[in-house]
Formats: structure tokens, C-alpha cells, sequence
């Protein structure tokens, strides 16, 4: 299934995309396999390679290929295609170089941040396995223009589908030698196997170079370890995509195949960041205050506070402050301005929410809030501020059901 024909990029958010390295996992074979996949990403990912574009270089295209009878894209400047790996040959720049490129260039700034995220882990990583300083880097084996391309590309889709889960299938391991500037060394090449500690590898026979240094900056940058190596991905198909590599396999296509499932219609991760703090020396009346000025905090979801006992049996209110992550500095110094503590947790989460919409039902109109559970079913639930100026429990609760009754039989 490709998604060729439908042109509009879901929100990412709802987006569980897993990357089946069926041959591999290369740069390009990773550019090419998402906007096969998503051919939205196309006109960004071209927008930003021409950003960094030397004068005397080609813009790189996205051509149609085959591998092992599978069509399949590939990526890369013009003249690659007239001789597979045209470009790796060139003298190469050294890591500083190439990051003041990435810098200057005119690029959106999420770019640019995943960019430069990118060409640091493979930096690091060259750095690690030769034992010298990360500015000491030298890439050999990449000459410039092929540095850029493949890692802004990148850094392009990365961007444009931030908040996205990413997973992806165990890694072929491969075998015999890669011939380098250093001399041949073992594949998967060192700089791989040192971006890649904590993946799920296995051994299908085939030897070579299946997983390149650039394949595998881009795993790490995307791909939680722990999400390597299972089945991934869950919800309705919207598209699927193969990169392909420029070696022929035996016996199987050399291709990255790229699966994007939308999981707006049952559930989505969400970012958030937590604040925790106890306080044991304020009033009732300070406590409801200070949670109500939390509350009141631009971009916090929720405040809530659980009484517990401290040291020497001294009671205590526990502060749980949910924020989302841009107004976390913002909940924090709230906390620290609102409330007696003087030292907090803080911690970056992910968490997991059902689809869900709000709508006024009942009479008088109530603020309802619908949600799809994943057996597909809808349940409702009535804001108690609605039902607020109702007279009386019973009246109370009458409103609160006939509102979410209303709101579910107009779902229908």
C-alpha cells in the first residue's frame, strides 16, 4: 500500500510509524522510504536540502526504482544514478566544518535542531571508537554534499513529524569487512555498532554493510531502543513506503520498508512534563489557594494534591503539577511563588490519551466531553461547571445524564 495518492500528512501526534529493515537501514534509504510513504514530506524535505546545496552541486530528486521486484524510491543527488556511490568517494569534511554549515544555513529552526542532533551522535560516535575529540572528527568515507543531504533530509522529517512514536524491526547484522580510510574494519562498522548499543540485532545470512553509521544515527535519534525489535505499530494503515538501497541483495530486496498507522481515531501519545513536591506546613486554606493558582498557570493540564505522612509521622500534602513541556518553566516557578516548598521533581513523560472532543448537549446546554475507547465504543462524561447552577442532587444529576445521553445519541 502506498500512500501516493493520498497527499495530506496526518497530525503527527497520531502517528505510529515502524521501519521494517528488510535489507537495511541506509540515509538515503530512509529519506526515500518516507516520502514514498508519505509523499507530503517531499516538498519539505526538498525545500530544506536546497538550503544547504553547495553552488556548484545538484539539487538531489527522488527517482522510481525496483529492488528484488519490489518498487521501491531512492534519494540522492542526480549524478548518483548514473554510478551507484558517485559521491562517497569525495575527501570529506571534518565535523566542525560541517556543523557551522548545518548552523549558518537557512533553515527552519526544528530543522536545523535535528540536524545538528544527527550529525552529533555520528560525530560522537566516530570520536568514541577512535579515541579522539569529537572536533578531531574527520568523515572520511562521506564526502560533503552526501554529509549534508541525507542528514538534513533527515532532520527534515523529523521535524515535520514531531510528536509521531517511531519503532522498528530487529537490524540485519551482516558480516565481512568495510573497507575505510582507517583500513578495512568489521561490519556493521564500529561508529554502527556504538550508535546502536541496546537494539535488537539478528543474522540472516546475507554479509556486508546493512546498517550504515548515517542508518544508524537516524535510529538512535528516532527510535527508542526498547521499541527495536518488536512487531510495532497499531491502528489504521495510512501508508507504507520502500526506500531502496544501491547493492543487490541474494535472495531478498534491499529495501527499508517505512509503515505509518494513524491512531487518531482510538488513541495518541501526548508530551508532558511533571512537577512533584510535598509541603507540610500550610494551612487548608493555603493549600486550596495554591492549587487554584496552579490551575490557573498557562499550559498546566492539572494539578492535583494527596495527603501523605512524612518523617517522625508529620503530615503532608503531596503537589502533582502536569504541564505541557513549553510551560514547565513557567508551572515551576508558579510552584515555587504559590506554595512553601523549596525543592521540586521534575520529569519529562510520555502518556497515552484516548480521542476525544467536546460538544454542548441537554437543556440548558452542557459542556460534554465524548471519547472512543478502543473496542470502539463512546462513553460521556458532563463538566461539573455545567450542572453547577442546577438546583438540587437529583436535578443535578438528572442534567448531568440526559447531557451525555443528548451528546452520545448525536454522535450516532
Amino acid at each position: 500500500m502506498s500512500s501516493r495518492s493520498s497527499p495530506d500528512l496526518p497530525a503527527p501526534a497520531a502517528l505510529a510509524i515502524h521501519l521494517d529493515a528488510v535489507g537495511g537501514i541506509a540515509g538515503d534509504m530512509f529519506v526515500a522510504a518516507m516520502v514514498d510513504a508519505l509523499p507530503a514530506l517531499e516538498a519539505p524535505v526538498l525545500e530544506a536540502v536546497a538550503a544547504v546545496k553547495p553552488p556548484d552541486r545538484a539539487l538531489p530528486v527522488f527517482a522510481s526504482a525496483t529492488s528484488g521486484a519490489l518498487a521501491a524510491r531512492r534519494f540522492g543527488a542526480a549524478a548518483a544514478y548514473a554510478h551507484a556511490g558517485a559521491g562517497a568517494g569525495g575527501a570529506g569534511s571534518t565535523y566542525p566544518d560541517l556543523r557551522a554549515r548545518i548552523a549558518d544555513a537557512s533553515l527552519a529552526a526544528d530543522v536545523r535542531e535535528h540536524a545538528l542532533a544527527l550529525l552529533a551522535l555520528l560525530a560522537q560516535a566516530e570520536a568514541r571508537v577512535h579515541g579522539i575529540g569529537v572536533d578531531a572528527v574527520h568523515f572520511h568515507e562521506l564526502a560533503d554534499w552526501d554529509s549534508l543531504l541525507d542528514v538534513v533530509a533527515a532532520g527534515a522529517i523529523a521535524a515535520r513529524l514531531a510528536g509521531a512514536r517511531w519503532s522498528a524491526s530487529s537490524l540485519p547484522r551482516g558480516g565481512g569487512t568495510v573497507r575505510t580510510a582507517h583500513g578495512a574494519l568489521p561490519a556493521p562498522a564500529p561508529a554502527t555498532v556504538a550508535l546502536l548499543e541496546g537494539f535488537c540485532w539478528h543474522d540472516d545470512g546475507v554479509a556486508g554493510e546493512r546498517v550504515t553509521p548515517t542508518g544508524a544515527a537516524i535510529l538512535r535519534h528516532l527510535v527508542p531502543a526498547e521499541a527495536c525489535g518488536g512487531r510495532g505499530g497499531a491502528g489504521r494503515l495510512v501508508g507504507s513506503g520502500c526506500g531502496a538501497g544501491t547493492r543487490t541483495l541474494p535472495g531478498m530486496p534491499n529495501v527499508l520498508r517505512a509503515l505509518v498507522f494513524d491512531t487518531g481515531d482510538i488513541m495518541a501519545d501526548d508530551a508532558v512534563t511533571t512537577v512533584e513536591f510535598d509541603v507540610d506546613d500550610m494551612t487548608g486554606e493555603e493549600l486550596a489557594l495554591a492549587a487554584d493558582r496552579l490551575r490557573a498557570v498557562a499550559g498546566v493540564i492539572d494539578v492535583s494534591l494527596a495527603a501523605r505522612s512524612g518523617k517522625k509521622g508529620r503530615p503532608l500534602t503531596e503537589f502533582r503539577v502536569l504541564a505541557r513541556p513549553r510551560a514547565a518553566e513557567a508551572a515551576i516557578a508558579a510552584c515555587f511563588a504559590e506554595t512553601s516548598t523549596i525543592g521540586l521533581r521534575v520529569r519529562d513523560e510520555r502518556r497515552r490519551v484516548l480521542a476525544r472532543d467536546e460538544v454542548a448537549a441537554g437543556a440548558p446546554p452542557i459542556a460534554v466531553k465524548r471519547v472512543r475507547r478502543p473496542d470502539g465504543t463512546r462513553t460521556a462524561k458532563a463538566a461539573h461547571d455545567g450542572v453547577g447552577g442546577v438546583a438540587g442532587l437529583a436535578a443535578r444529576r438528572h442534567a448531568r445524564t440526559n447531557a451525555e445521553r443528548r451528546a452520545l445519541e448525536e454522535d450516532e
